[in-house]
């Protein structure tokens, strides 16, 4: 949408095409943070980020990084903030969410950035209706709100600069194969759509920005992707790699070396795992009882810390009755505690030993884990794991002992919910260059008219998650990278 709304602004014939019948997927269903460093929303916020500090922090982090595509992004992201500002339709705010690693660069409390909300009432009613509503609303049938926020926001703003523009969003229109000239250059793609089948020609080119493989069994198994396709946070029956393997066939460079963006995932009675982050109490346990990681931890950090063992997987997650039989928690969604309770993807007893009997864990072993990080939260050390140390640990906390994220788990009656390994995609897929050109396999040059971005690529950040935001705010800039450079 980012891609399409600048090229249609520049005078381009812009078409948009969807593979189900609502625009927006997993970005949808998002926070809507976009970690942009550098621009004139932190500039207006009075936040202590640059353009400098956000590549000494990267410099930091990623491992083994194409230095010359994290410069093209920490470039051009002031930019694409300043470009994007200058429609009436959009309008950015700075976020408190802190950001995922201690490193230099670090922003205290976070530089990432939003759309402001909006009324769906402010913006055209003929996109309004193909927007995918809020995933714990689309995930039972229901229609959006009419405030939008989030990634709500994102792509409503975006769709509906592309429509006002003149550009054209087609939705139910399933890319299936990429069409190459005898030249090598990328003329157009075969869809499928309500209609049947047809071909659409790109005089320009065409950008790929369409997701990863997440909702593939079979591309999950064939990459040795942690997780399942039945746990992902991507809209059911989407995501399943079809136009990477599409560009692969037509010759395109891959590489899924950088897996996905992971996270732990509530299980629930249909088998799905949904979202979970900012741990508030309790204590997350493997199978054996035990814990293995600081569980106030980013959502990636701490999923791929689930992913080391087969033991983790599913996990139990041990909380009490402080907040009323409620996962303390943010749950997107949680769903009804009786309904977990009914279906047994919660379970409930008086005492933590019941509790383990009745997940099938040793009660002794359980017992013990709670028993000794109860005395860590009555010292306010973590002496295993460091939980509260950080400054994103303690974001979402809102204990009242020495250390706000070590609250004791010792209310009854007490419960105990399964975790599963859950994510927002994968993040492996085509190769790309500082300009968002797709690279053939055979030359590692650039594909003359193919483009691409999001989670159909190998993320410019390898197997790091840098900060809130970071999916969105790098599939944005190598978008617009690459209208940039059809544009010659």
């Amino acid at each position: 949408m980012t891609a399409a709304a600048l090229a249609v602004r520049a005078g381009l014939s812009v078409a948009v095409l969807e593979r189900t019948a609502l625009i927006g997927g997993t970005s949808a269903y998002s926070g809507g943070a976009c970690w942009l460093p550098g621009s004139e929303v932190q500039q207006r916020a009075g936040l202590p980020d640059s353009t400098e500090g956000a590549r000494s922090y990267l410099g930091a982090v990623l491992e083994d990084p194409d230095t010359a595509k994290v410069e093209a992004f920490l470039t051009h992201a002031p930019e694409l903030v300043t470009a994007l500002e200058a429609d009436e339709l959009m309008d950015f705010e700075w976020i408190p969410f802190s950001e995922y690693y201690d490193a230099p660069g670090r922003v205290p409390m976070g530089r990432s950035i939003q759309p402001a909300s909006i009324k769906r009432d402010q913006l055209d009613p003929a996109v309004m209706a193909l927007l995918r509503p809020p995933v714990e609303r689309d995930r039972v049938g229901a229609a959006g709100r009419s405030t939008l926020s989030g990634g709500q926001a994102l792509i409503a703003r975006l769709a509906a600069m592309v429509v006002r523009d003149g550009g054209t969003i087609a939705t139910e229109h399933h890319v299936v194969d990429v069409r190459r000239d005898d030249a090598g250059r990328v003329t157009g793609v075969v869809v499928d759509t309500p209609a049947g089948p047809a071909e659409i020609t790109a005089t320009r080119g065409v950008l790929v920005a369409a997701g990863g493989y997440e909702g593939s069994p079979e591309l999950r198994a064939l990459h040795g992707t942690p997780g399942d396709a039945a746990w992902t946070m991507a809209p059911k029956g989407t995501n399943t790699g079809d136009i990477v393997a599409a560009c692969e066939k037509a010759g395109a460079l891959t590489d899924y070396s950088g897996e996905g963006w992971f996270c732990p995932g509530l299980a629930h009675p249909d088998g799905s795992g949904t979202f979970t982050l900012g741990f508030r109490s309790g204590v997350m346990v493997d199978q054996t009882g035990k814990r293995y990681g600081n569980e106030c931890l980013p959502y990636d950090r701490f999923g791929r810390i689930m992913a080391e063992a087969p033991e983790r997987i599913p996990s139990w997650f041990v909380f009490d009755s402080r907040e009323g039989g409620r996962l303390p928690a943010i749950a997107m969604p949680e769903g009804d505690p009786a309904d977990h309770l009914a279906a047994g993807t919660w379970v409930q007893a008086d005492t933590i030993a019941d509790l383990a009997a009745a997940i099938d864990v040793d009660p002794a072993v359980l017992s013990a884990t709670v028993e000794r990080f109860n005395g860590f939260a009555a010292a306010g050390v973590d002496e295993d794991f460091g939980r509260g140390e950080d400054e994103y640990d303690t974001f979402f906390a809102g204990g009242t002992g020495p250390n706000k994220a070590l609250t004791p788990v010792d209310q009854g009656p007490f419960f105990a919910a399964r975790f599963v390994l859950s994510d927002l995609g994968t993040k492996g897929g085509l190769v790309t260059d500082a300009a968002g050109r797709v690279l053939d396999a055979g030359t590692r040059e650039p594909i003359p008219g193919l483009y691409a971005s999001s989670n159909s690529v190998a993320s410019v950040f390898g197997s790091k998650y840098p900060g809130p935001g970071a999916p969105l705010g790098a599939a944005m800039a190598f978008a617009s990278l690459a209208v940039r450079d059809l544009l010659g």
